[in-house]
């Protein structure tokens, strides 16, 4: 007999997954040529999934025997999930086809379809009341992952980024999956509940054992350091709509997996992981920092700066209070905005033949023969690097507020000082486009719909404060939900 309720809480994933199945077959008959079309059906299936999420929002439940959780928590990062997912997926048909060679359509029907199994185990992720679940979206998430890194077939730095991206994977969950199974061995419980209150009892080795375990594979997966070596190769490596994709909804789902493993399943052991989680937030901070200034490649750079902001998205959760988690959602939802801003400006970089460019010098004097673009890259370096009054500041404020109202002045003033390290990789851009020499310039611009999303994006980085107060209620929301 049908659970009808359990099955409603979960129909975010049940529009996607069916959607995507159904797609799948049209793409089967009808080959690539209907790429476009099953794009833009991806796109509706996303808006309708978000759609579906009021109900978890405003009431919230557990479905499955509290296997999977429907609450605001999950509702408010499957919308930046969904929304960063539809932006990949509309702006990719005019990168692959750039790159076509002899004729052929670079731009695939599965690509779409792929990003749409990637939202559900995302999903999975956010919701999982239980590890089994946990790991189940995981992996469905990770498997299209591979697949969309290594997706420019005769591309030899996909077919890399994807192997790669693969080995270290499969680690990482075999490392995670184990760590799984000493906290069922030693707790007695896969379920978050239960394995948060057998841990309220008093740590053990072997419980403390499967927390670190656990942590090391969640650690993998948002490119924390000192488990982020995957990230600058698949990042160069993979497409750049993926890459935008990588860098935007599964980081979020990750942290916010992260995030709730941390506060419901190890919740009585505050102390236990907190120390973990501050080490690898100073070192991501200051890691992503340094390593990011000599680079001279736009995405390898991007790829630090990711490493980076999840160091600084970590200092909330450090903090272990509510207040802390709700600065680690809304610097989630600005993060998302300036990385997708950013990588929709790299998606213009073209050659006067209409060829991907990615050097970093490219750049030169860019501001004398795109000035739009200029401006644009201009806002998203100076946010990123957490300059006032752009968006990207207050992210930083919020995680820093949160970590001084729990005790941990010295970790805030760390992360104010590797602020400062970490402007300059930033500011030696802007300083490329507006004051070095002029380069080869660009192609003009030749995508309405990429234009578009750039000023979109742009603007929200600057005038994003008059949507605070909706950001921290909607983020205070979600952090309540967790318990």
């Amino acid at each position: 007999m049908f659970d009808t309720p359990s099955l409603l809480m979960t129909l975010p994933e049940m529009v996607l997954a069916g959607t995507g199945l159904i797609l799948l077959m049209i793409a089967a008959y009808v080959g690539d040529g209907s790429a476009r079309l099953l794009g833009w059906l991806s796109v509706a299936a996303l808006a309708l999934a978000g759609w579906s999420l009021c109900p978890a929002w405003m009431q919230g439940g557990e479905a499955f025997g509290g296997l999977y959780r429907a609450d605001a928590f999950a509702a408010f990062a499957k919308m930046l999930i969904y929304a960063a997912a539809a932006v990949c997926i509309l702006v990719a048909p005019r990168f692959f086809e750039a790159g076509a060679t002899d004729g052929a359509r670079a731009i695939r029907a599965e690509y779409p379809v792929l990003i749409l199994f990637s939202c559900v185990g995302m999903g999975l992720m956010v919701s999982a009341g239980d590890m089994l679940t946990l790991y189940v979206g995981l992996e469905m998430q990770s498997l299209s992952a591979y697949i969309l890194a290594s997706f420019m077939r005769q591309d030899g730095r996909s077919a890399e980024a994807g192997l790669k991206y693969f080995v270290l994977g499969a680690l990482a969950s075999g490392i995670l999956l184990y760590g799984v199974s000493l906290l069922y061995g030693f707790t007695g419980s896969t379920s978050y509940a239960g394995i948060s209150a057998a841990l309220a009892d008093g740590l053990s080795q072997g419980e403390l054992f499967g927390l670190v375990f656990v942590l090391t594979g969640l650690a993998f997966k948002i490119s924390a350091v000192p488990f982020h070596m995957w990230t600058p190769d698949v990042y160069e490596g993979a497409p750049t709509p993926v890459t935008a994709f990588f860098a935007s909804a599964p980081k979020v789902a990750a942290i916010g997996l992260t995030v709730r493993v941390a506060m419901e399943a190890m919740g009585s052991a505050v102390q236990s992981w907190q120390q973990i989680v501050i080490f690898v937030a100073l070192a991501s901070i200051l890691f992503g920092a340094v390593a990011a200034i000599g680079q001279t490649n736009i995405k390898r750079l991007l790829a630090y700066s990711s490493i980076n902001n999840v160091g600084f998205a970590l200092i909330g959760l450090a903090a272990g209070t509510a207040e802390g988690v709700a600065a680690v959602m809304s610097y989630l939802t600005i993060y998302v905005v300036m990385t997708i801003g950013s990588f929709l400006c790299v998606l213009q970089m073209r050659d006067r033949d209409g060829r991907p460019v990615e050097d970093i010098a490219s750049l030169a004097g860019l501001s004398q023969s795109r000035k739009g673009l200029a401006a644009a890259i201009a806002i998203f370096m100076f946010s990123l690097a957490g300059i006032p009054p752009l968006m990207g500041f207050w992210a930083k404020f919020l995680v820093f507020d949160a970590a001084v109202a729990a005790g941990l002045t010295g970790l805030a003033v760390f992360g104010i000082a590797a602020s400062v390290v970490g402007a300059f990789y930033y500011l030696k851009i802007i300083k490329t486009i507006y004051f070095d020499e002029p380069a080869d310039g660009y192609a003009p611009a030749a995508s309405r719909l990429e234009s578009a999303l750039i000023a979109l994006t742009a603007s929200l980085i600057v005038v994003g404060y008059f949507f605070n107060a909706a950001l921290d209620s909607a983020s205070a929301m979600a952090a309540a939900a967790l318990h």
